[in-house]
């Protein structure tokens, strides 16, 4: 029988082509669905290890992909919300709850990958709700992920005639190492353990290679899908780096000890095959799953030498940014309403401290480049939204309180202090987000732009400084100063302005580059505008005594 190379290379990877795409569509649609619970599921479940893997596989199993989880576990970890001992708990869920995708190729109703696409599409497009247009895009990235493989199936189907072929699987099946190689390189080639276990059961389910071959390259697949966690911890900061390490070493001892005790592994898998009357692909589905399971029950015991391994091998500060409120304690608002006082103020002046660190690594964003420093900014961003929060529900809380009339200035004061505070984080989302366009649209800005914004930015640090500390010394004199140098800064907007006018006349600057540089100065004006606010609550606060 003639084989048509060309027909099978392009079903092969136009299959997988198909197949990854409604993986990652239909993830897509079921985090859309899921929304920001995910990120609060992990945050409220992970209180130790055990709830993590619980966490870490229930998360798994609704976005369908364990590189998510890793990604929002980091996040996590860096803001300080998550210990990475708990993240460790978290990864081994992870594993877990990526076992469904197997589970779902093991229902066979590959056949059916068509009508479930054009159901997917009807709920896109002939209906205004967000809610159905989202489990329309989950259901549309099932039908894909059917049909592809579907396609797949028939690219693969001559491959059983190739002898080439033929000796790799009895090679595979006679040296399991071998097997471990080809399922590590296929997927991180692939750069989803998902799709290189649809490829392993579609073979299994075709007969082109036994269940002696296919579970070595199945401990492959495991390690393999590790790579997307160390690629996304390259230049990222320490959390991630040990999350990544975390995931490597899980997987790589998992893979070993199951070698080791391979021949009882592949026994079981039989027996179950037998006793349950199991296709190929659920048979699949069933190893894989089994394996992951016993890898985090047998690993579960040494989460603690674990962690301390990784820490060995990536030494360093574990969080930045501690995203939680530090003196909010709800004990004080009941027996002393003057102390909650001081102690929202503490985490106000830190609010400010941050708002201060965040504009920083944003100038130095500017200057180089440096995507580590816009990193922490956004998180900084987000810790600001989170503080704003926790302390505006502390200050509510608060309120109830019988205050008295100097209590009740303060409290106002602080309530309008933490608004400002926030709106200064966004202002620096902002300017990041104007450089983030520069960067990627190569928009060039003339040197002396440069020197003008930089000029600028020094002027609004000290502001945005000067302002936190009236507010913590409760200092006339540091207000006064904060008010005159927000006057400096609009003068300086001014100023800058006209100057970008004269070099757009005289074509020294690109109409692109002009637009960034206004913007930039417009919102550190906007900055100098809530230093000045949280300044005048200090002075108005003064005046009132």
């Amino acid at each position: 029988m003639e084989i048509d190379v060309q027909q099978m290379i392009f079903e092969f990877i136009g299959g997988l082509g198909i197949f990854l795409f409604g993986l990652k569509y239909m993830a897509d649609g079921l985090q859309r669905t899921a929304g920001d619970r995910l990120r609060e599921l992990l945050d409220r479940f992970t209180s130790n290890p055990f709830m993590g893997v619980i966490a870490g596989t229930v998360v798994t199993v609704l976005v369908q992909s364990s590189s998510t989880t890793t990604v929002l576990t980091v996040g996590l970890v860096n803001a300080g919300f998550m210990t990475f001992r708990q993240a460790i708990g978290v990864i081994m869920g992870a594993n877990i709850g990526t076992t469904m995708t197997a589970f779902i190729i093991g229902i066979d109703i590959k056949a059916y990958g068509l009508p479930i696409l054009a159901v997917g599409a009807f709920l896109l497009f002939f209906f205004k709700s967000k809610k159905v247009a989202n489990f329309g895009q989950t259901i549309f990235g099932l039908g894909a992920l059917f049909f592809g493989l579907e396609v797949m199936s028939g690219g693969v189907k001559p491959l059983r005639s190739l002898q080439a072929f033929q000796d790799l699987t009895v090679s595979m099946s006679d040296n399991p190492i071998l097997g471990v190689i080809v399922g590590t390189l296929f997927t991180v080639i692939v750069q989803s353990s998902s799709a290189t276990i649809g490829i392993l059961q579609t073979l299994l389910g075709e007969g082109l290679v036994d269940l002696q071959a296919a579970i070595p390259v199945l401990f492959g697949d495991n390690i393999g899908t590790t790579i997307t966690a160390v690629l996304a911890s390259i230049g990222a900061s320490v959390g991630a780096k040990r999350a990544a390490f975390a995931h490597v070493i899980f997987n790589v001892l998992g893979a070993t000890v199951f070698l080791i005790f391979l021949v009882p592994f592949e026994r079981y898998v039989n027996w179950l095959q037998t006793s349950m009357d199991l296709e190929p692909e659920m048979t699949i589905a069933f190893a894989h799953g089994s394996f992951n399971i016993a890898n985090a029950v047998v690993q579960f015991p040494f989460i603690a030498v674990l962690a301390w391994i990784v820490i060995k091998l990536v030494p360093g500060k574990d969080s930045e940014i501690d995203h939680k409120p530090q003196h909010l304690d709800p004990i004080f608002i009941e027996q002393s309403p003057s102390l909650a006082l001081d102690q929202a103020k503490e985490e106000v002046v830190r609010m400010g401290e941050y708002a201060y660190k965040g504009l920083e690594e944003t100038s130095l964003y500017l200057n180089n480049k440096q995507q580590k420093h816009s990193e922490l900014a956004m998180q900084i961003e987000d810790a600001l939204n989170n503080l704003d929060r926790k302390i505006t529900d502390y200050l509510v809380d608060l309120s109830q309180a019988s205050l008295s009339d100097e209590e009740s200035h303060k409290h106002s004061a602080l309530m309008d202090s933490v608004r400002d505070l926030e709106r200064i984080g966004d202002h620096f989302e902002n300017i990041i987000e104007l450089i983030d366009y520069k960067n990627s649209n190569k928009v060039n800005l003339t040197p002396q732009a440069i020197e003008d914004l930089n000029t600028m930015f020094d002027l609004t640090l000290m502001t945005v400084k000067q302002a936190t500390r009236s507010l913590e010394t409760m200092s006339r004199e540091e207000a006064l100063a904060v008010v005159q140098k927000e006057n400096e800064l609009d003068r300086m907007e001014r100023s800058y302005r006209k100057k970008h006018i004269i070099r757009l006349n005289e074509g020294v600057c690109t109409g692109q580059a002009g637009i960034v540089f206004v913007d930039m100065i417009s919102n550190l004006e906007r900055i100098g505008d809530h230093a000045v606010n949280i300044a005048e609550e200090v002075l108005g606060e003064k005046e009132s005594l």
